[in-house]
């Protein structure tokens, strides 16, 4: 791998680690799901001038914009408002092992012994995870579970639908979101307006980091990245991001840390590691690197 290239991974897990931070920054001024709605809006603006979809793309986005954009952003959003940074990453994180779990049931997706321990070390790390003081309730975690099963079923669907640019799903699944999101913003929520006309550069941020900093472009990056190297080679990387997460919400917000955040931290992303790494395919990568280096 190319050293700009490592650089360039290292940048943008750091950028999805970081979004944490910036979210929690964001609700220090805004409702959680009037912040999640002003995300999607400036995704939208920015990118639906330049972006087309078809009929039958559109067929798979609109569940997509419930899946993802609700299920997964919402969610998040509304959990980060009652637990930290590093403890909603790690969480969230299960979205991959339940992506497993769902291909295998949906899709006729085998999975290894492996990866099935993995998966099931992963899910041991939840309830180690749900006696940290962290969580202050047993809804906190189950809001953040079903954000990361809102994830894995948005891959479910993205699997079967036909061929869509990463930055036009994007840019529609913002668009298709925004009136799931606002409905239900301003069905639980009050105080959304006066809220964005007194927000401080926290909650400015926040928006803007997280629609163009954590999706648009480091999204762009991402798939840039994909297209140039084995998926085996590039997926573990995005582990960094909870262990990023926790680092960053100690250091920045003053997060705490205690055994039980600790260990389940470890329990789910050792879990994930195992379940998605596919060792084979990365000795085949390191000889072929040695292969090149001889000649």
């Amino acid at each position: 791998m190319a050293l700009r290239h490592f650089f360039l991974i290292l940048f943008v897990v750091t950028t999805w680690a970081f979004n944490n931070v910036a979210i929690k920054w964001g609700l220090l001024d805004l409702p959680p799901l009037f912040l999640t709605m002003m995300r999607f809006v400036v995704v939208a603006v920015i990118l639906i001038p330049f972006t087309r979809i078809t009929f039958q793309q559109l067929r798979y986005l609109i569940p997509l914009a419930f899946t993802f954009g609700f299920m997964h952003f919402s969610l998040l959003f509304v959990g980060l408002k009652y637990t930290d940074a590093g403890t909603a990453a790690i969480v969230v994180q299960l979205g991959t092992p339940f992506a497993m779990i769902l291909a295998m049931i949906l899709l006729k997706e085998k999975l290894s012994l492996v990866q099935m321990l993995g998966i099931a070390i992963s899910l041991t790390g939840v309830f180690v995870l749900a006696g940290s003081p962290t969580i202050p309730s047993w809804w906190v975690l189950c809001l953040l579970l079903c954000s990361a099963a809102g994830w894995a079923i948005s891959n479910m669907i993205v699997k079967k639908s036909p061929g869509i640019k990463p930055l036009t799903m994007t840019a529609w699944l913002s668009f298709l979101a925004i009136p799931i999101v606002a409905l239900a913003s301003f069905t639980l929520e009050t105080g959304q307006i006066e809220g964005l006309m007194h927000a401080t550069w926290r909650g400015w941020f926040a928006i803007f980091y997280s629609a163009i900093g954590s999706s648009i472009v480091a999204y762009s990056l991402w798939y840039g990245l994909l297209r140039n190297y084995n998926v085996n080679l590039i997926m573990p990387y995005s582990l960094l991001t909870p262990v990023l997460s926790v680092v960053m919400g100690v250091v920045v917000l003053g997060d705490s840390l205690n055994a039980f955040k600790v260990s389940g931290a470890l329990l789910v992303i050792a879990g994930t590691a195992i379940a998605v790494i596919n060792l084979r395919n990365l000795r085949m990568h390191a000889r072929l690197l040695k292969f090149r280096a001889r000649r």
